[in-house]
């Protein structure tokens, strides 16, 4: 039996302008209101799937491995590690995490896989037995970034996760590692190699929508990210992936949403996309 629970990792206070990209601020405010530096709150959510005797964590949020000044200039909120705290509510300890898969490498999706920060020790991988799935166009990016994102990128966490030797590049849309129930979409407006997993539920396909759509704001089409790479390309392949959701009652979970953790793909009657059925949480749902 395969069911699925959200999982929050360290959250984030972001600027609003670079979140919406060229939305004004007029309307975006209103979807998530900005503290008094124009900050909004971010969630890094993963999603935790057990499936029969294997736990499979979808991403792994920011964690706490930046240093103070750091940590302040990215917004991060919480000082201490607190997705290894959600998985030990949720019954689960690092060591029993079997495979992680990271949409991207960048470090608010991949940096809780580190310890978090302590004076003068140096950063280690938290989960001892993990597999990693990684899409080989983002590897690739992260060991060769642009000017434009090299910030986004951890010094030398790619080499931790090569050196523990259970490295999946994956270039297709299936995973050696995961086998059957999961399949990957690909998007490269936001950074090249964006593997968004689809996991087989009986209820319905559900998707991590990663920074494809970071959350529920975001399901509005012309609605993108300062951060995004290429944000017209972002567009089209996001009308894609809606429509191919709503013909199959597909469900987004989203990881940087403040309050809803998963929304099934709908269209008005003007034919704009929007979600229903909205979850905050997710507690072993099928």
């Amino acid at each position: 039996m395969r069911t699925l629970t959200s999982v929050l990792g360290n959250s984030q206070r972001l600027d609003g302008g670079a979140m919406f990209g060229n939305a004004p601020k007029v309307m975006w405010e209103g979807w998530i209101p900005p503290d008094d530096k124009n900050r909004i709150p971010l969630a890094c959510r993963c999603l935790l799937v057990r499936d029969g005797d294997r736990n499979v964590l979808l991403e792994t949020g920011i964690g706490a491995f930046f240093e103070p000044t750091l940590r302040d200039r990215y917004g991060v909120v919480e000082e201490r590690h607190v997705l290894i705290e959600s998985l030990a509510a949720a019954g689960v300890t690092p060591e029993q995490i079997d495979v992680i898969v990271l949409s991207h490498l960048h470090f608010d999706h991949a940096g809780g896989a580190l310890s978090a920060f302590a004076p003068g020790q140096p950063e280690r991988l938290v989960f001892p037995n993990a597999h990693y799935v990684v899409g080989k166009e983002a590897w690739e990016r992260a060991l060769s970034p642009h000017a434009r994102d090299r910030a986004s990128f951890i010094p030398g966490l790619t080499q931790l996760i090569e050196a523990t030797g259970r490295l999946e590049l994956v270039a297709g849309d299936r995973s050696t590692t995961l086998g059957d129930g999961y399949q990957f979409h690909r998007s490269a407006g936001h950074t090249p190699g964006l593997l968004l997993t689809e996991v087989a539920m009986p209820a319905g396909p559900v998707v991590f929508a990663a920074d494809l759509i970071p959350g529920k704001a975001w399901v509005h089409l012309p609605i993108t990210m300062g951060y995004d790479r290429y944000p017209e390309l972002l567009i089209d392949e996001k009308a894609a992936l809606l429509g191919d959701l709503i013909e199959r009652r597909g469900r987004l979970f989203f990881t940087h949403d403040p309050q809803i953790a998963m929304g099934t793909v709908a269209k008005d009657a003007k034919g704009r996309f929007h979600v229903i059925d909205e979850k905050p949480t997710l507690d072993r749902a099928s």
